[in-house]
């Protein structure tokens, strides 16, 4: 499936994080699209609530489907309704040429709707094609990507008994594999018993803007 130009030049925003107004992702992303809408008044900008309840389960029928694709069949039954929530999915994210993603971390790595959502369009023919010599290759190039990530315990420089970054490694690893290597991220990791976490708030959304007006 190729991007439709027609509509490529738009910003879509993906929340993972369910917390609200609690949420320091979604403050520091809100900081962006503020400073985005500012600078860049004609591009159209969207956000997609990864927990509103829309997105679709990839259980049973559509792992049937999926196969299905990959052995260059179509999906029948139950499996091609599956394949038509994951389509619709796809589609939404496809429209877009910039993405924001807002990603706290979840016991060390990414919430798990971030986990299904990523589940459900990583298809064959949407977001890779795969050769069995060559291996994968990413379908969404030309695309660029800017990541809010935070996390409350774990931090750089803290010792294991603080946890460990499976977020970030991870969810890169994910943009580039579906051909996006334009990538710029915004980190706020204060630990919860420090103090002064104001001063790495403020050098964070003060980054986020910075970013957000050259994005």
């Amino acid at each position: 499936m190729t991007l439709d130009t027609s509509r490529a030049d738009r910003l879509l925003h993906i929340s993972a994080s369910p917390r609200g107004t609690e949420s320091e992702s979604l403050s520091i992303a809100s900081t962006f699209l503020q400073a985005f809408t500012e600078t860049h008044p004609e591009i159209e900008v969207e956000t997609i609530d990864l927990w509103d309840g829309t997105l679709p389960e990839f259980g049973t029928a559509a792992a049937a489907a999926k196969m299905a694709v990959f052995a260059g069949t179509d999906p029948l039954g139950d499996a091609a309704r599956a394949w038509a929530g994951v389509i619709e999915t796809f589609r939404r994210f496809d429209s877009a040429d910039r993405y924001l993603f807002s990603v706290p971390m979840w016991n060390a790595g990414v919430p798990y709707i971030l986990k299904q959502f990523i589940d459900v369009i990583s298809q064959p023919g949407l977001v890779f094609g795969f050769d069995p010599a060559a291996g994968y290759t990413g379908l969404l190039r030309g695309r660029k990507a800017a990541v809010i990530y935070t996390s409350a315990v774990y931090g750089p420089g803290r010792t294991a008994s603080f946890g460990t970054d499976f977020q970030q490694p991870y969810f890169t690893d994910w943009l580039r594999w579906i051909g996006i290597v334009d990538i710029v991220d915004v980190s706020f990791r204060p630990n919860l018993a420090t103090e002064n976490a104001e001063d790495g708030r403020r050098l964070a959304h003060a980054a986020a803007r910075d970013i957000a007006k050259a994005f």
